[in-house]
């Protein structure tokens, strides 16, 4: 089975997943996780750069970084030169006030996201205050990861939510395979779309349809298809 020969800790290496795997503690892997993925967009080598380059500034503990203010200095608001492609300094520390706040009224992001409505998605997308009428596939990997359990690749930290509420995260290479096994009927990057592949998804995998998006992302990824 295609899902399970991606989904493993081979997997890892070659992926941005491998920086909140670098960390223990829930709360460093929620904040490496949330910021990895939402720099997950790109060549994959220059992903891994930035990223790397990032995590060296939050390092052993990004929770104690968001927590010291440190990042006021590395990021600092109105600066709009580039961090990574067309994300500015300006918009990371957006991305670091918006968890210092979290951090500063909740234990965990996860206990932060379950004030608001919805199903995960909706949550984050409402936290980051971004529409939740887009694909949004760096923040439903962000998801995938905190809420998979049983996983060498994904963590399953956070236990109030199911993974079948999940969406799978949509870009060019699932788009492209989910409709070559005609999951879809369409290769349009829409919210329509991805839940219609996660409904096709979940027809085999019931209960963790976010198992299958290994299968079309690796399939996609390694030109198989």
């Amino acid at each position: 089975m295609c899902a399970e020969i991606y989904h493993c800790a081979g997997f890892i290496a070659s992926d941005p997943v491998q920086f909140p795997h670098r960390y223990t503690l829930k709360q460093d892997i929620e904040i490496s996780g949330l910021l990895t993925a939402i720099m997950s967009f790109g060549n994959r080598k220059q992903i891994r750069k930035k990223a790397d380059e990032l995590h060296g500034l939050m390092g052993d503990s990004p929770y104690q970084y968001v927590l010291s203010c440190q990042w006021k200095e590395d990021f600092p608001a109105g600066v709009k030169d580039s961090f990574y492609r067309m994300l500015s300094y300006s918009d990371f520390h957006g991305y670091f006030q918006r968890l210092y706040a979290a951090y500063s009224r909740f234990d965990s992001l996860e206990d932060a996201l379950r004030v608001h409505p919805g199903i995960p998605m909706e949550k984050l997308c409402a936290f980051l205050e971004v529409s939740a009428k887009s694909p949004q596939k760096k923040l439903n990997m962000f998801l995938r990861w905190m809420i998979r359990r049983d996983s060498e690749v994904d963590f399953g930290i956070w236990e109030s939510f199911d993974r079948k509420d999940l969406i799978v995260p949509l870009d060019t290479h699932v788009c492209r395979v989910a409709h070559y096994f005609n999951l879809t009927d369409s290769e349009t990057f829409s919210l329509k779309n991805a839940r219609q592949i996660t409904a096709a998804l979940a027809e085999v995998f019931p209960d963790d349809p976010c198992l299958g998006d290994f299968a079309l992302f690796g399939l996609g990824i390694n030109g198989e298809i």
